[in-house]
């Protein structure tokens, strides 16, 4: 199949990855290919030169707007409403069998678009307003909605969804993440360094626990890790860098429990399931869909809970690590998740209207 895969454009789809959607658009397109399709990445320019490219805008936007994210900086959204208008043209009249869409942008929603061309839309977020009413309206036949998630899902839609939507959970390559059988009984945080992210409490929760602790990561909110983060660092508490994807595998496998602290609606996940492959117990805050997740792989606290969540560290750290590795297998794998992917491209150009 050809299959456009449109991207979101707040940072390049390239190692080391910024977040969960850049890992996972980078991974279907990386597997895709590897099945045999023909794959255009539309994402923006700078994004990792191994695939084939089509400009959404020529760099990510973090970069020409910092910080812009979330304001209604009107520039910004010209910006992105232009790079995606273009990029949906080219889509409709580039010979696509189906387009893969993660962009979360209203644009590639719209009905007659999707009918020129079968569309998937993945959702990696909680419903927000700017999108909610473009994605509930925008189900038909040729467009399959995806969750990460079956919370998520009902986030979107609490009064039930369309037969057009279900839960895709994402999936990763068990052997870039190698099962380590015993750890070095410290603790390992993975993510954005942002207060929604929260490691910060992963260091308080780290501290009751007794217990060192490495942070990993991408600085997003500059002021929130000088003025919250930074201070709280000490030979037990050590920020290791954002590293690419093999280097954070082997650091992640070295330690005895992962710390997960999400304070929103934790949509997936997805470096609990990483770290989770590399067989290391989840000590994590119950937020979102992480009890969905992580299962009978997590010890979980109330959101914000830092005493609990130390309760959970101590318990987690000594667990067996064989369980943790045998859930990814089951439901997390990356063939699976790419199986499911190509099953709903068939679903959808099935669907195709005569033209």
């Amino acid at each position: 199949m050809r299959i456009a895969i449109l991207c979101h454009v707040r940072q390049p789809i390239a190692q080391p990855f910024a977040g969960g959607m850049e890992s996972q658009c980078w991974h279907l397109a990386a597997g895709l290919q590897a099945r045999g399709h023909d794959i255009v990445l539309f994402a923006s320019g700078d994004s990792d030169p191994r695939f084939s490219i089509q400009p959404v805008i020529a760099e990510h936007y973090e970069k020409t707007f910092p910080d812009a994210e979330h304001r209604g900086f009107a520039p910004l959204i010209a910006h992105l409403d232009a790079g995606y208008a273009a990029a949906c043209d080219r889509i409709a009249t580039g010979g696509f069998d189906v387009v893969h869409n993660n962009s979360l942008h209203r644009f590639p929603l719209e009905p007659a678009g999707t009918a020129l061309v079968p569309t998937v839309t993945s959702l990696h977020v909680p419903p927000y307003d700017a999108l909610r009413w473009f994605v509930q309206a925008s189900a038909t036949p040729n467009h399959r909605l995806t969750t990460t998630s079956a919370r998520q899902r009902d986030a979107w839609w609490p009064d039930g969804a369309p037969p057009e939507v279900s839960v895709l959970h994402n999936g990763i390559a068990p052997d870039a993440w190698p099962f380590v059988a015993q750890g070095d009984g410290s603790a390992v945080w993975c993510g954005r360094m942002t207060p929604d992210k929260a490691p910060h409490l992963a260091i308080e929760a780290a501290r009751i626990a007794q217990v060192p602790l490495t942070l990993f990561g991408p600085v997003e909110d500059r002021a929130y890790w000088d003025g919250v983060v930074v201070p709280l660092l000490d030979g037990r508490i050590r920020y290791g860098g954002h590293l690419e994807a093999a280097a954070l595998a082997a650091a992640i496998g070295r330690a005895s429990v992962f710390v997960f602290t999400p304070c929103w609606d934790e949509p997936f996940g997805l470096v609990a399931v990483e770290a989770m492959a590399c067989g290391l117990p989840v000590a994590t805050f119950d937020t979102g869909a992480v009890r969905e997740i992580v299962g009978d792989a997590g010890w979980l606290a109330p959101t914000g809970d830092v005493a609990a969540l130390a309760e959970a560290i101590a318990a987690a750290r000594h667990a067996p690590r064989a369980p943790q590795r045998a859930r990814v297998e089951a439901m997390f794998t990356r063939d699976r998740w790419l199986d499911r992917c190509e099953a709903l491209y068939s679903d959808a150009c099935r669907e195709r209207e005569p033209s």
